[in-house]
């Protein structure tokens, strides 16, 4: 006798489950926010570049069923625009000359 899958046992542990990329997400964009507070913008927006970047990599390499709220476009579409984003952020805050 097999199990049931888990989104049939405990869809609410499956879908929590199903978000942990966007979460991981969140809380390093967080965490660059509080950087930027705490007075180092430059460092701050490199780690919300990267994050961006590395969430265009999460949404290109997992599957629909494990990638959760990061899916809202087409897939090229999503990290085409979250890649671009992520580098633009990382290249304009290294740009700017310190004062």
């Amino acid at each position: 006798m097999t199990r049931p899958p888990l989104y049939v046992r405990r869809p609410f542990l499956a879908g929590l489950l199903r978000q942990l990329p966007l979460l991981a997400v969140l809380v390093t964009v967080g965490v660059g926010l509080l950087v930027v507070t705490f007075g180092h913008w430059r460092r701050g927006l490199v780690v919300m570049g990267v994050t961006l970047v590395a969430a265009a990599l999460l949404r290109l390499l997992l599957p629909v069923r494990r990638v959760g709220f990061l899916a809202v476009r087409s897939r090229p579409v999503d990290v085409v625009l979250m890649a671009g984003a992520g580098v633009a952020l990382t290249v304009i805050a290294l740009m700017i000359p310190s004062v």
